[in-house]
């Protein structure tokens, strides 16, 4: 199989070709150019280009389907006015400090910030090795650099012409410009062309593209563990009595942390087949036991007494006096249930031994994390773990947990398994479904006070959830007990409210909970839009005047909500009085507002059409940016219509997608995408499309039936999606 090498494998590889050019960043993060094995200790490329001429792109932000691929290699092509068909691309070395993520000063790819924080980086690295090769083209030809010309990889200069590959060992030997010059906007012609293919789109369809699950190296055992059925539980023993009678089964062990038992076999279905066979005595006295109604009525118990004010400007005590002179005011309680990330690779990782140390083969999201939490569970240096990136078949935030969680129970198998042959742990979708880690369920409870004209006077935002920071690695993150990933969506909003305060209450469970596609986003979006579908109502005004109203035109974050909003109206033919819905959301520094067009028929809801509109900055692969629009606007209505994780008596009843339904090819509706055009940085798309589609679709649902839903999934409310 075709394996992304090491670092240093890649270096040396490298500079065994023949004059090859290594473009990136030296040890004080300054342009550098290297064809030498000399400085791999101080030296981490971006950019790699052969003696043929081949260009590969270093990718520092793994791909699960997002195009960050396509996207980073976009960046160096235009810049170095590469010919498209003959750019490659390779995963980066697990390395935190050569190859971290600007915005969060670790190895990860999250967040939607991989083509935001790379935006310049790659750039720079694209201009830098271009310039390095027109001037070696010059040196070569005697002639003045200003007089080359590069397209499609040709340098070419009166009569003479040559490929990239052959100025390499030339441009391997001079110093890159301190500060490249990179292209304006008007220059452009890879960035912002819809119709250039996505780099990965070949492999993934021929099957040649290798995912962590493919990995199958020689001697390698398989390993599935049994987790506790309750959040919390630990192992007090075991019988494998039953397991050694199935074909394969080699030994089951209690993992060192006892929060299950690891059983071996030759292949994954003797690992599950065994795993399921043994009898495992737990202590259950740490764990949950609350089923989900009651977990509901304490998550609304929280709300009368907020722990934390998470306003920025105002507490809800300065507010109530306020409220108390409202003439009128609109009460609405929302719940949110835990949400499974239901990713369609299940999790697996590979643990192999090494000369000196271990090398992980992961669909790796967080190497910052996941290097640390291996090498501390097999007492070893993080220089002695080598991770091997390759595709994920989608994420949504669950392989971006704190933990490491599956890496680490990878490890916990490999030391128990005498460390001597690779192991590869497997997942089944039920093991995931009942045992991973779920959007936090949430409660909000919201007061406007309006005046005797139905201006807001005042606004009382109460929100309850389980944080998912607090006592994880991105603690340093909250700041005065809050917890941002809970209140984000309410806290950020746009809409110019006096006297808006907003309290917080962390809920507490053993339920592990992690960031989900568009993290608090998901249920803050979802309250905020009903809420001010709500208020037009109330008010009579329409629902996109109303906000345009309530967004200050001087503001750049609601200036660019206004530009949204305005395309997405146009090309909708949104018209007052339309029984369609409206919604809108600035999260990821991006604005995305969405028309619902829909058929209720009786209690049965079709979604038929759903006008997006996003401004993100500039586009750089639009093609790739509307595919993440449509997909988050699936995975919301996914979520949104009809999902749930659920317990009895703390345990998950889910199973699978029998009982967790994916959005069917009949359900999904038609999309249309508009991008605002704009030539600032680009900010994120991989998770803006999801929260405001929810909304969008429950104010549409209104506009028909006249009934508002605040208790997700909608099918709460009676509803059926068809």
């Amino acid at each position: 199989m075709n394996i992304n090498v090491s670092r240093r494998g890649f270096l040396a590889g490298s500079a065994a070709t023949a004059g090859a050019l290594l473009v990136g960043l030296n040890a004080k993060g300054v342009l550098a150019a290297t064809a030498e094995t000399a400085p791999v200790t101080d030296f981490n490329p971006f950019v790699k280009i052969d003696a043929d001429g081949t260009l590969s792109v270093v990718i520092k932000h793994f791909e699960m389907g997002q195009g960050t691929t396509t996207g980073l290699t976009t960046l160096v092509a235009e810049e170095l006015d590469a010919d498209w068909a003959r750019v490659t691309t390779e995963f980066a070395p697990a390395d935190n400090a050569k190859y971290a993520n600007l915005f969060f000063s670790i190895q990860g790819t999250g967040g939607s910030t991989s083509i935001a924080n790379s935006y310049m980086q790659y750039r720079e690295a694209g201009a830098a090795a271009r310039d390095l090769l027109v001037r070696a083209a010059a040196q070569n030809w005697g002639v003045d650099p200003a007089s080359i010309t590069v397209e499609k990889s040709i340098l070419s200069s009166g009569d003479k012409s040559g490929h990239f590959g052959e100025f390499v060992a030339v441009a391997s030997t001079l110093t890159p410009v301190e500060k490249p010059t990179v292209k304006t906007p008007d220059q452009f012609r890879l960035i912002g062309d819809a119709t250039l293919h996505r780099k990965d789109n070949i492999g993934k369809t021929n099957g040649t593209a290798q995912f962590a699950m493919d990995v199958n190296l020689p001697g390698m055992v398989y390993a599935a563990i049994q987790r506790s059925p309750k959040f919390g539980g630990t192992v007090t023993g075991f019988d494998d009595s039953a397991a050694k009678n199935v074909a394969g089964f080699i030994a089951a062990q209690v993992l060192p942390n006892k929060a299950g038992v690891v059983a071996f076999a030759k292949n994954t279905w003797a690992a599950f087949q065994a795993r399921d066979a043994l009898s495992v005595q737990w202590d259950l006295s740490k764990a949950e036991t609350r089923n989900t109604a009651k977990m509901v009525e304490d998550h609304k118990a929280l709300l009368d007494k907020p722990q934390f004010n998470a306003s920025p400007e105002t507490t809800l005590d300065e507010v109530a006096p306020v409220m108390a002179g409202a003439a009128k005011t609109i009460d609405a309680e929302f719940t949110f249930p835990f949400l499974a990330h239901a990713a369609l690779e299940a999790l697996n990782c590979t643990i192999e031994p090494t000369k000196n140390g271990v090398r992980v083969y992961d669909g790796c999201q967080m190497p910052a994390l996941t290097r640390p939490t291996v090498a501390k569970i097999l007492g070893l240096e993080p220089a002695q773990v080598e991770i091997k990136t390759l595709y994920a078949g989608g994420s949504f935030g669950r392989r971006a947990n704190p933990d490491a969680d599956y890496n680490a129970e990878a490890a916990l198998a490999f030391a128990v398994s005498g460390r001597k042959v690779p192991v590869k742990l497997v997942w089944s979708r039920e093991d995931d479904m009942r045992g991973g880690y779920y959007r936090p369920m949430a409660a909000h409870r919201a007061k406007i006070g309006l005046d005797g004209d139905g201006k807001v006077i005042a606004w009382d935002h109460r929100v309850a959830v389980k944080s998912i920071m607090k006592g994880s690695l991105f603690e340093g993150m909250i700041k005065n007990d809050v917890d941002p990933t809970s209140v984000e969506g309410v806290t950020e909003s746009l809409y110019s409210v006096p006297s808006f305060g907003i309290g917080l209450s962390d809920f507490q469970t053993p339920v592990p909970v992690l960031w989900w596609r568009s993290v608090g986003n998901t249920h803050t979006a979802f309250a905020m839009e009903t809420l001010m579908d709500m208020l037009a109502h109330e008010t009579g005004q329409d629902p996109i005047d109303m906000r345009l109203a309530m967004l200050d035109p001087q503001g750049a974050s609601q200036a660019r909500m206004i530009n949204a909003i305005k395309l997405v109206r146009d090309i909708s033919g949104w018209k007052k009085g339309d029984k369609r819905g409206f919604a809108c959301h600035f999260s990821f520094n991006t604005c995305v507002a969405v028309v619902a067009d829909i058929t209720v028929k009786d209690s049965s809801v079709h979604v038929n059409k759903l006008f997006m509109a996003v401004e993100c900055g500039v586009a750089i692969n639009p093609d790739v940016i509307k595919a993440q629009m449509e997909g988050g606007a699936g995975f919301a209505l996914t979520a949104i219509m009809r999902n749930e994780i659920t317990l009895a008596d703390g345990e998950v009843e889910q199973q699978n997608f029998p009982d967790y339904e994916l959005l069917r090819n009949g359900e999904m509706p038609a999309v249309e995408v508009a991008i605002v055009k704009s030539n600032n940085a680009p900010t994120g798309v991989g998770e803006p499309g999801v929260p405001p589609t929810g909304p969008a679709l429950a104010n549409a649902i209104f506009a028909q039936t006249g009934k508002r839903i605040f208790d997700l999934p909608m099918t709460k409310a009676g509803f059926e999606f068809v």
